[in-house]
């Protein structure tokens, strides 16, 4: 049985994906050659121009992939509890702690901000993860768990306070740095609550 051309397509296309979200991971954006990626999966550096256009278009994509899987751990944190306000507590307590995978750290939270620039990030970053912080605290108003209150600049505040956290860890040597730190969330968000 021969593999069709599309189903082709897509594995080279997820191949050049997971060959470069390791070498971003591990080298950084500017250490990694996209004709090297190519050459490690067995393809032309024409094919990886053609499924990414550019080193930076492949950046994109791994970025878009890590970013959609922060989300779906922040999520999957979230729904393991059953109180509301534990839902809030343990969503954001996963994003400071997806700070701590090599991949997530470097490619997100220290390279993502300055290759893409800070419009872009910030956008995958509603996208992704910020719009489960949103939904969170909505629930938490209308349960009124929360005061009634705006929940966009709730959000937004909350959604910085968290990703200068994130990013501050990302660059942190101290072993305790993400207890200190689930320590200030843990008294942030008691302000919240009121």
């Amino acid at each position: 049985m021969t593999v069709g051309r599309a189903e082709q397509r897509a594995a080279t296309r997820r191949a050049l994906l997971a060959e470069g979200r390791r070498r971003f991971a591990a080298d950084g954006f500017h250490g990694v050659v996209l004709a090297e990626v190519a050459e490690a999966v067995g393809v032309t550096k024409g094919a990886a121009y053609h499924h990414f256009a550019s080193k930076a278009g492949l950046f994109r994509a791994v970025v878009g992939e890590v970013q959609r899987e922060l989300g779906e751990t922040v999520a999957a944190a979230a729904d393991a509890q059953s109180d509301p306000w534990e839902q809030l507590r343990a969503g954001c307590r996963a994003f400071l702690a997806a700070g701590t995978d090599p991949a997530v750290r470097r490619i997100v939270l220290l390279d993502a901000p300055t290759v893409l620039g800070w419009d872009e990030w910030r956008a995958m970053d509603d996208s992704s993860s910020a719009r489960h912080l949103a939904d969170a605290l909505r629930s938490l108003v209308a349960a009124g768990v929360i005061p009634d209150q705006p929940v966009e600049p709730l959000a937004r505040l909350l959604s910085g306070a968290m990703n200068e956290a994130a990013v501050w860890l990302a660059r942190s040597a101290d072993p305790g740095a993400l207890a200190a730190t689930e320590q200030a969330l843990d008294r942030l968000l008691a302000g919240v609550r009121g």
